[in-house]
């Protein structure tokens, strides 16, 4: 018995990338003065295909025990390796990821909107419609 809708499990795996993101725009702010540091990014794509691919069962040898999920860490990381923005190789432009981050933020906001108006309304179920 599924106690959510498919709309909690999207939203779900939509603030997982939106987590993701946050890490690697921090990590680029970080690395800004690194020698050679290349920015990085996370690709929608890969995200959604690995997303829809990780479903790994696990082998139990008893019902009693937990079934998981795993998946491989971020492959959807992907850095830009032949773009350089300052002298010492360093690829980060700082304007594009504070812009990044910014939008991130946005997306984050309207999806735990969107997961509390689905609580939301499971909770007037739950109670009746009162």
């Amino acid at each position: 018995m599924r106690l959510f809708s498919n709309t909690v499990g999207t939203i779900e795996q939509a603030l997982d990338y939106s987590a993701l993101k946050q890490k690697v725009i921090s990590q680029n702010i970080a690395n800004v003065d690194t020698p050679n540091y290349k920015a990085k990014d996370v690709s929608f794509k890969k995200f959604l295909e690995e997303a829809n691919s990780s479903q790994v069962e696990a082998y139990r040898t008893d019902p009693k025990h937990f079934s998981f999920t795993s998946s491989s860490e971020s492959p959807a990381v992907i850095s830009q390796a032949n773009v350089r923005y300052n002298e010492n190789g360093n690829s980060v432009d700082v304007d594009k990821e504070m812009s990044d981050l910014a939008s991130n933020q946005i997306y984050f906001d309207a999806l735990t909107s969107q997961l509390n108006n689905q609580f939301s309304i499971l909770q007037a179920v739950i109670k009746g419609g009162k």
